[in-house]
């Protein structure tokens, strides 16, 4: 019976030991100048929030849908803004006609003065051969400075009134970008991932309706010890091996490290690899790719990430794919 239990026993070490070997045994094959460390694909939230208080109207999205940059994705009622809008344009044509007459008054005053000014070169001339009075000259240079004074006056006029439609103009074309952020879009490509708002609900400003993912920045983050993240140059080839497609390896560049260091994650089983201080470096897919294979973009798909500490080391063979070559002309 105890040789039994013995070499149950010790079967159940082969196997223990056996499983721990095949856990670790790919990542030992690395050459010298790679790196590795364990991540799941994320992208850049994006919040998409009304910029006024106001009721929903519509949200033309659901969850997981994948959206246009510019697409339409709810709507917010703006019934008072577009009464505020046609107010506005009201004063504008009200002040158009004011900038009108004074530019008539401003024509006739202009007239008035070049008339009295001729005069006053006629009255000058028969001055000097004795025909008028030098006080018939005076009363009318006098005429013509009046007609000067009601130029300029004319001209005041003018360019008060062109204020008033400018300011009437910049009003209106204030509100008339207020009615715009009334129709929320899309910012860039991506996918909804939470649907905050339904239509009915009144939303302060800033209230969320939508958080997009920006499939433009599709990443992995790891965590490397500070001897291979100091190696590790921005700009650095990787590579990224997802769980659900582990034989099939996805390029990618280093695109940051992290200037500070910190502890590994919580999900790291083992306390001396807790005890010890990481670097958080981020592995960003090639915005083509994922273009490229948008609709199959999904966030927190689980893997491994790898990076290249010396440009002069070649990739195994386990992580080259179809992806990862060069295409043939």
């Amino acid at each position: 019976m105890r040789k039994i239990l013995f070499s149950a026993v010790l079967l159940c070490l082969c196997v223990a030991a056996g499983l721990v070997w095949f856990k670790f045994h790919k990542s030992d094959d690395l050459p010298p100048g790679v790196a590795m460390g364990n991540g799941r694909i994320e992208a850049t939230e994006v919040d998409v929030a009304t910029k006024f208080a106001g009721r929903v109207l519509s949200v033309e999205v659901g969850e997981g849908d994948l959206v246009k940059q510019g697409q339409v994705l709810a709507r917010i009622d703006a019934a008072d803004i577009e009464s505020q809008l046609r107010a506005a344009r009201a004063k504008i044509a009200e002040a158009e006609q004011s900038r009108d007459a004074a530019a008539y008054k401003l024509a006739q005053a202009e007239s008035q003065y070049t008339l009295a000014d001729k005069d006053l070169e006629r009255q000058l001339v028969l001055l000097g051969k004795g025909f008028v009075s030098e006080q018939t000259v005076d009363s009318q240079r006098m005429t013509r400075d009046s007609a000067k004074a009601a130029v300029s006056a004319a001209q005041s006029s003018l360019n008060s009134v062109r204020a008033t439609v400018e300011s009437a103009s910049a009003e209106a074309d204030r509100i008339a970008k207020t009615l715009a952020d009334a129709t929320l879009t899309a910012p860039k490509d991506g996918r909804v991932l939470y649907r905050l708002a339904e239509p009915g609900e009144v939303l302060a400003a800033g209230g969320k309706v939508l958080t997009l993912l920006d499939l433009s920045d599709v990443y992995m983050t790891i965590f490397l010890p500070s001897a291979e993240a100091g190696r590790t140059a921005l700009g650095a080839e990787g590579r990224i091996l997802l769980d659900m497609v582990p034989d099939h390896a996805v390029p990618g560049t280093v695109s940051f490290v992290s200037p500070q260091a910190q502890y590994t994650p919580k999900q790291v089983e083992l306390r001396s690899e807790r005890d010890r201080l990481m670097f958080r470096v981020k592995i960003s897919v090639p915005q083509d790719l994922v273009r490229q294979y948008l609709p199959l973009v999904k966030t927190g798909v689980t893997g491994v990430g790898y990076v290249k500490t010396d440009p002069g080391t070649a990739w195994p063979e386990r992580l080259e794919s179809d992806l990862t070559r060069p295409v043939k002309p």
